[in-house]
């Protein structure tokens, strides 16, 4: 008598499943991205680079195909298998990541970049939508928390098995692979992190379905443009898309320039062993960084549902951004390394924090068969200004405005807190805009669906 209960919970489960599977693929994609920042020193001594050339590496190499092709990736996955372009998109990056391990030269390294960036283009736009067809609009922030914790259990995890993995092949005398020969430590550790994404990308290829597209009042049954649809939409109501990228892309700024630099910090300033370093950070990261995108997430979903308020995602956004400034300031200024871990923790808990709820206002805000693309376009500004510029910012302070490696944690500390504020800003500027986006949303389905009733009893 009990088994007929039990269909819809499994179809009330599998959504969630589909949401841990891209989970592993987003931590995996961050273990690969954010490696190299363990691999500093190494690097810069074996390609004999600066501080500057390494950043373009973090940054630069990675974000310039990452954020050219996430549109016309984004462009297919709205038309076509998004399960099957994110299938393509982990192997992609997961080959690349491995191919940077056989590199012998600065430029080399700077192609295999490129490459990660090409394959991770696949990944957020086509599982933000799939996300948000799989799941009603009072859980999407919660669900897309769970996604969004991605970045800090791959970048947690980078740390902490990274380096324990740069310190055991360290301790070894000669490291050689069959057919490359002898390879540093730092090439063998792109080719360990890189390779186990094939086996992801065959997994989610055998599990996940692709899900129905939502319908709504604005769907229409042409198929639609970049050119000559969405930005013109996205123009319509550019107040809020272009204060809400602007803004999350100076959150992102932040996470990215404090990920690729602290490591460093720490070693440099404070004379920690960088296995030690990064088993701190991961820590952190780990814990902190998900508390801070599902804090992020379950505020939103209680100020939208509990408290009404419509504008309830970018609310969360802007209590979370407020803080940034005086954090990061406290996790590179204070002089005392005790006190620097703990302020990075916090620093942690706060970038992920608007994360889950951002997406989900923009997803909220976007008709259904535009999602994809305007995903694409918000990862093209956020990675633009997070990535290309956060890590390279540090490094221009560094080596021009201080002239002294020392100085990278006040480096940290002046970008990270001027981004900090302005991000805060930019936020609040988008609350009056997404409401009168969802409000027009919402009158014209209520609408929409008297239209129909009234159809259906004529009939």
């Amino acid at each position: 008598m009990q088994k007929p209960a039990a269909i819809p919970t499994v179809k009330a489960l599998y959504p969630w499943l589909v949401v841990a599977l891209l989970l592993v693929a987003y931590t995996l994609s961050f273990i690969d991205r954010q490696i190299i920042s363990l691999l500093v020193d190494p690097i810069r001594r074996d390609l004999e680079i600066s501080d500057t050339q390494i950043s373009l590496l973090q940054g630069l190499a990675f974000a310039l195909f990452y954020t050219l092709m996430g549109i016309p990736i984004a462009q297919w996955a709205d038309k076509r298998s998004r399960r099957n372009i994110i299938v393509i998109g982990i192997a992609v990056w997961s080959l690349m990541t491995a191919f940077c391990g056989i590199a012998k030269n600065y430029w080399i390294v700077f192609l295999g970049r490129l490459g990660v960036g090409v394959g991770e283009a696949a990944l957020s736009p086509a599982s933000y939508s799939m996300i948000a067809d799989y799941f009603p609009s009072d859980r999407l922030s919660t669900a897309l928390s769970v996604y969004g914790a991605g970045p800090y259990f791959g970048s947690g995890l980078a740390y902490i098995l990274g380096g324990a993995t740069i310190a055991y092949l360290d301790s070894l005398p000669e490291l050689s692979v069959p057919v490359l020969g002898a390879v540093a430590s730092w090439q063998l550790a792109f080719m360990l992190v890189g390779l186990p994404g094939l086996a992801v990308a065959l997994i989610i290829y055998k599990v996940v379905r692709e899900p129905d597209r939502k319908s709504s009042a604005s769907v229409v049954t042409t198929q639609t443009t970049f050119l000559r649809d969405v930005i013109p939409y996205m123009w319509h109501h550019a107040r809020f898309y272009f204060f809400h990228a602007v803004g999350m892309g100076l959150v992102a700024l932040v996470a990215y320039s404090t990920f690729s630099w602290l490591p460093t910090y720490f070693v440099r300033v404070y004379h920690i062993p960088i296995a030690e370093v990064a088993r701190n950070i991961g820590l952190l990261i780990l814990v902190f960084g998900t508390l801070g995108i599902f804090a992020g997430g379950r505020l939103a979903d209680y100020l939208q549902v509990r408290r009404a308020h419509v504008d309830g995602t970018m609310r969360s956004v802007c209590m979370g951004a407020f803080f940034l400034a005086p954090a990061v300031l406290g996790a590179t200024v204070t002089g005392s390394a005790t006190v620097s871990f703990i302020f990075v923790g916090i620093v942690f808990f706060l970038v992920a924090f608007p994360f889950g709820a951002g997406v989900a206002a923009l997803q909220m805000a976007t008709p259904p068969h535009f999602r994809a693309q305007v995903s694409a376009v918000y990862l093209f500004v956020n990675n633009l200004i997070g990535l290309a510029l956060g890590p390279t910012a540090v490094a221009l302070f560094t080596d021009y405005v201080f002239k002294d490696d020392n100085a990278v944690g006040l480096s940290i500390g002046v970008v990270g807190a001027l981004a900090g504020m302005a991000s805060c800003v930019l936020c609040c500027l988008t609350l009056r805009p997404l409401r009168e986006m969802l409000e027009r949303t919402d009158a014209q389905s209520r609408d929409q669906g008297d239209t129909t009733s009234v159809l259906v009893q004529g009939a």
